[in-house]
């Protein structure tokens, strides 16, 4: 039971730490991108979602930009992680690939706000270097598609006798193909986020993957 010297203390909204609320702000404006109809979110709409004023926003971050790198950070870090884990578990070659692209396309179903980010949808009007961010991250993905590509194409030709007209050239057929998983990949995002999260990114995609490896 409270008694009346408690009173001021129950009444006494507890402060998150500074840590605490960044992440709060991030979380936030990742929901708010989930939301169908695509509408650009505003310092403004952001601060009324979190009950605080503007002001309290550019405490924990100096501008809007700089709110967007934290996802763009969050969405970097997240692939990489998991074309890592990718790496350790399957060896070098098409199924490598496949399970790669699978794996970018399963973060975003799970991610939606994120892939509006990952489009660049959320970045139209924004500082221009968030939109090269997220191009150097998939230019990344896509070396390492090309790379993987290319050793699995190297390790078959080493294990074959007589070699093959069909991997002749390793490095090209890798960079083609690598080009085409990273033009599927980008294209499923579009018609996801364009659908407003409704047209599921990994549909057919066993049969998709299988006819670009």
């Amino acid at each position: 039971m409270i008694t009346p010297d408690d009173e001021p203390q129950a009444a006494v909204r507890k402060r998150p730490k500074p840590g605490e609320r960044r992440i709060q702000i991030l979380h936030t404006l990742a929901a708010m991108l989930q939301q169908p109809g695509g509408e650009r979110v505003t310092t403004a709409a952001l601060a009324a979602r979190l009950g605080v004023s503007e002001a309290a926003l550019y405490r924990h971050f100096a501008s809007k930009a700089q709110m967007f790198e934290g996802l763009i950070d969050f969405v970097e870090q997240s692939l990489l992680a998991l074309i890592r884990q990718v790496q350790e578990r399957e060896a070098p070659g098409a199924q490598q690939a496949a399970r790669i692209v699978t794996m970018v396309l399963h973060f975003a179903e799970k991610n939606p706000g994120m892939t509006r980010v990952m489009t660049g949808e959320a970045l139209v009007l924004e500082n221009e270097r968030l939109q090269e961010r997220m191009n150097l991250l998939f230019d990344k993905i896509e070396s390492v598609l090309r790379q993987t590509l290319r050793e699995g194409s190297t390790a078959s030709l080493s294990a074959s006798a007589t070699g093959s007209t069909k991997t002749a050239t390793p490095s090209a057929d890798a960079q083609v193909k690598a080009s085409l998983m990273m033009a599927f990949t980008l294209g499923r995002l579009q018609q996801f986020a364009r659908s407003g999260f409704k047209r599921p990114v990994t549909v057919h995609l066993d049969a998709c993957l299988a006819l670009l490896r």
